[in-house]
């Protein structure tokens, strides 16, 4: 099965992809984990990246699709996979189509931007493997401390709030417009956000049909 998740920055998108990444067998391809590994190892493409990601604006598209398609060719994509984080604009998914990838299913994670904002606030980040946290839903055995590598967390520059704001308004404007561009093609599976996360995972797999 070939899953997009679609939704708004916080929505829950990566918490819902690592679910059903081990309930279906297949890998979850964060392009937001890509880049920042090479925002920590600084390479050139980290650091181009990193001005953009600090701002709270969208990666170029030549840097989104190149690092994805290097990741599908891999032997574990072959019986499917989960994007989360891409595409992000209705020409990253023009271009997907052009190399001839295709969906199964779109989840799109419906949730206000206030419940965004106040979510994302809570929200840390390891500064070494990239795992994410919330200090209320879902947080560390340890406070401060993630629970895969040992590193600190931290409240990333894209969380706070203003930065928050603004990653919604660059959502709403260059990212929502897929809703209607893969409801075209009849993979759309809108997803209402519940109280928790089990229950979000029981309705993304009522959507799937698992």
């Amino acid at each position: 099965m070939k899953i997009i998740m679609l939704g708004a920055p916080g929505a829950g998108k990566g918490t819902q992809a690592a679910i059903l990444s081990q309930k279906l067998g297949i890998p979850t391809i964060s392009t937001g984990n890509i880049l920042r590994s090479a925002v920590r190892e600084g390479t050139p493409v980290g650091l181009k990246a990193k001005e953009f990601m600090d701002a709270g604006k969208l990666v170029p598209d030549e840097v989104i699709i190149g690092i994805v398609e290097e990741r599908l060719a891999r032997p574990d994509c072959q019986k499917g996979f989960i994007l989360d984080g891409v595409p992000r604009t209705i020409a990253q998914a023009e271009a997907m189509e052009h190399h001839g990838v295709t969906f199964d299913a779109v989840l799109s994670i419906e949730i206000s931007d206030e419940e965004i904002v106040r979510r994302m606030g809570g929200r840390r980040c390891c500064t070494h493997c990239g795992a994410t946290y919330h200090v209320v839903s879902a947080p560390p055995k340890t406070e401060g401390v993630c629970d895969q590598c040992g590193a600190q967390l931290v409240l990333r520059e894209d969380d706070k709030p203003r930065t928050v704001e603004h990653r919604l308004e660059v959502y709403h404007r260059e990212t929502e417009p897929l809703k209607a561009f893969y409801e075209a093609r009849g993979v759309l599976r809108p997803v209402e956000n519940q109280p928790t996360i089990e229950a979000t995972t029981a309705v993304v797999l009522s959507a799937l049909g698992v």
